[in-house]
């Protein structure tokens, strides 16, 4: 599985853990990627997704140490980094789990990444930096990062899309209801064959179908 760090998946990561803990499932044969990374920081620095993941999921489950796969952005040779990184998750992940930009960047896909892109460095727009803001405690704010293309993203064998919260509504109805294209990266998941989008009653309250959300 490919796996964001952050708020949003949380909630899922904290029942992840809750049932490892009562021998309910297990990571033992599992393999984990992390979706993405912040370049220009410390690798000790808690904002990095690394080190959210770990703290938030990967401490509390059976995953082998070895199964554990992460961007390093600091590496020497970064396109020769990104392009093992993609030999190592192969043909498809079987389940990526992503987060929804206020400008529908999946992981750090801007707005305009080709919809077949690979791992890569990437520039990031100003409202993600701003929004990186709340990892952080400090004020160097990361301008830049590694992720997860949109080609790794779109063959995947199950995604899912999660949103809570007010400030994601406008762009969750995009997504769903707007036009499909490059534009607005998550909106090229309405073209993925087994897509589940899960949203809170804040984050799904302008959709047509909101009344049911």
């Amino acid at each position: 599985m490919c796996l964001p760090s952050g708020s949003t998946p949380a909630g899922i990561y904290a029942e992840m853990s809750r049932s490892v803990g009562a021998g309910l499932v297990s990571f033992a044969r599992a393999s984990v990627f992390v979706l993405d990374e912040f370049g220009g920081l410390g690798p000790d620095d808690p904002g990095r997704t690394r080190n959210t993941l770990q703290h938030q999921l990967l401490d509390h489950v059976d995953l082998p140490p070895t199964a554990f796969h992460y961007l390093d952005p600091e590496d020497a040779d970064l396109p020769r980094h990104c392009t093992r990184y993609d030999a190592l998750i192969g043909a498809a992940v079987d389940l990526m789990l992503l987060g929804i930009g206020l400008n529908g960047h999946l992981g750090m896909n801007e707005p305009g990444s080709p919809p077949d892109s690979p791992t890569r460095r990437v520039e990031l727009h100003e409202t993600t930096i701003q929004s990186s803001a709340k990892y952080f405690a400090h004020q160097n704010l990361p301008r830049w990062g590694v992720t997860v293309g949109l080609g790794t993203i779109l063959a995947s064998k199950e995604v899912w899309l999660l949103a809570n919260g007010p400030a994601k509504a406008r762009i969750v109805q995009q997504t769903v209801e707007g036009p499909i294209g490059s534009a607005n990266p998550a909106s090229l998941l309405r073209r993925h064959r087994n897509c589940s989008v899960l949203v809170d009653a804040d984050a799904g309250a302008l959709l047509s179908v909101a009344g049911s959300v």
